[in-house]
Order: C-alpha cells, then structure tokens, then sequence
C-alpha cells in the first residue's frame, strides 16, 4: 500500500485530501506546517508528497529543496496559479502541479500518474491465481489467458490497487468509467458479476452492503 504526506495548513483541504486518499486505498499523513512536514519525511518513508507553496514555518519552495536528497516525487497543490509559479515550482523539481479550487478526481488521477511514472505502482500485480501484466494489459488465471473488455480490466486493476478496501460505488464508477454516477448501478453491477464469472472469483469480490465492493485477499 502506497504511502502519502500531504503537507497542507488548510486543515479543512488537508482532511479532504485526506479521506479521499485514504477510500483509493492509500495510506496517508497530513502536516499542518511545513517543519512538521520535514519532522515526517526525515523520519517515515514516503512514496509521494502533497505540498502547499504557502506554508507556515517553512514555504513550499524551500522544503521541496530539503526533499531532493530524498527522492520522493512531489505535487504542488497550490492556489498560486500563476503561469510564473507553475514554470518556478516545476523548474526546482515539482513531477506536477494542480491550483485550487481542484477536482478531487484530478487530483487522484494525477497521484496514480506520478506513481506510475516513478515505477512505484508497480509493473505486476497478483493475488491468488490471478496475474495482471500492467504493461501488456494481460490478465492470467492458472497461468491461462483471460479475455476480459476495457472496463472489466480497468475495474479488475482498481480492484487489486485496493484489496481488502470497500470501495463506494460511485468511487469505482468514477475510477473506471471517468465521469459521475448518476444513481444507476446496473452498467457498474454487470461489470462485476462478468468480473466474478471470468475469474472464479465469486468468493472474492464481495459485496458491501449500502456501500459498493471489496476484494478480499
């Protein structure tokens, strides 16, 4: 499970954050200042940073020079929107840049990006009998290729991103179709139970009651 420090003194924005990151799947710590940031990246292990510009204590830009040695991608999350500010933060080393006000569903597509590119979501993902080639796209069972469509592998692979999590319906619309669910389920509950069929995984994929579907490792 993927770890973030979300080092943000809005603390309304930093909870927001925080419990979105949390229903993907992701581990998360929030900072209020940014030498309460330092305390946590000099002492914890991160995958990525969450990093406001103007922070108490020490700014954003002045804490992302201290993360440098530590090799953790980092994502400006500012209301600094200036076209100066993004070229300023990008140049010092920022991997991405989103202004406030922002969509929370931006904002989790930008972290899987970010991820991916510093090969920290990983090449491979498997549990049980089920192999999936992230690369390739090519889902085995028993060492058997599985035909699956677009929407069945792409829920299959927010599946196994977070094993043992539930995940809300709407969440999981939203992940693998990329726009909202508007109160039908029918296209989403289809997917899964083909999902459960191809896979033998009727045991596995489990339904949560008033709240969507959990993978169980």
């Amino acid at each position: 499970m993927k770890k973030i420090l979300v080092i943000e003194d809005n603390e309304a924005i930093a909870n927001l954050i925080h419990m979105n990151l949390i229903a993907e799947g992701y581990k998360c710590v929030c900072a209020l200042d940014g030498k309460l940031g330092a305390n946590y990246i000099e002492n914890e292990t991160f995958d990525l940073i969450l990093l406001d510009i103007m922070l108490p204590e020490i700014n954003g830009y002045e804490l992302l020079e201290y993360i440098k040695p530590f090799d953790i991608p980092v994502i400006f999350l500012t209301a600094k929107s200036a076209v100066d500010d993004r070229i300023k933060g990008l140049k010092l080393g920022a991997d991405d840049y989103i202004t406030k006000p922002f969509q929370v569903g931006e904002l989790i597509a930008r972290v899987e990006a970010v991820l991916r590119r510093y090969g920290k979501s990983g090449k491979k993902m498997s549990l049980a009998d089920v192999e999936i080639d992230l690369e390739s796209r090519i889902v085995r069972k028993a060492g058997k290729f599985v035909t699956l469509t677009v929407k069945e592998y792409e829920l299959l692979v927010v599946l196994m991103q977070n094993k043992n999590v539930a995940l809300y319906r709407d969440r999981l619309y939203e992940r693998v179709w990329g726009e909202e669910l508007t109160g039908d389920t029918r296209t989403l509950d289809s997917h899964i139970q083909r999902l459960r069929k191809k896979l033998n995984w009727e045991d596995r994929i489990k339904t949560v009651f008033r709240v969507g579907y959990r993978l169980e490792a």
